[in-house]
């Protein structure tokens, strides 16, 4: 078997897994404590913040993203944890967007209308 010069291992028993970038251990990479800004996903800039439910992309589940908040990356995940504990659900911020679990549109509503701002159902 002749071997390529852009081979590389991926997996090798003495090491375990091996970073894919940078070719060392997981365990001792590199590449991931060098944080990566998230990409922002665009969105429109007028100060509305858009709540709808959809299930494109999660196998058939409903969820109710929260999108267009001119928040920073830390205070968008503090109000995603009280939105969450506020509906009593589970939920997840990708890209700037609220995810959280079912059809809590109605109630996320009014939540973050009473955080005054400027809310609009989006979608069916």
């Amino acid at each position: 078997m002749s071997r390529r010069d852009d081979a590389r291992t991926v997996y090798s028993s003495e090491h375990g897994r091996l970073c894919p970038h940078c070719g060392a251990s997981s365990r001792r990479c590199q590449c991931r404590k060098q944080s990566k800004p998230e990409a922002k996903v665009s969105q429109p800039a007028d100060g509305i913040v858009r709540v709808g439910r959809t299930r494109r992309g999660k196998r058939g589940k409903t969820v109710t993203e929260v999108k267009g908040l001119t928040l920073s990356d830390a205070e968008i995940r503090a109000l995603a944890s009280d939105l969450k504990k506020s509906c009593g659900t589970g939920g997840a911020v990708k890209s700037g967007i609220i995810e959280i679990q079912g059809d809590q549109t109605e109630a996320l509503v009014t939540e973050l209308e009473k955080r005054n701002f400027r809310v609009k159902r989006s979608g069916g």
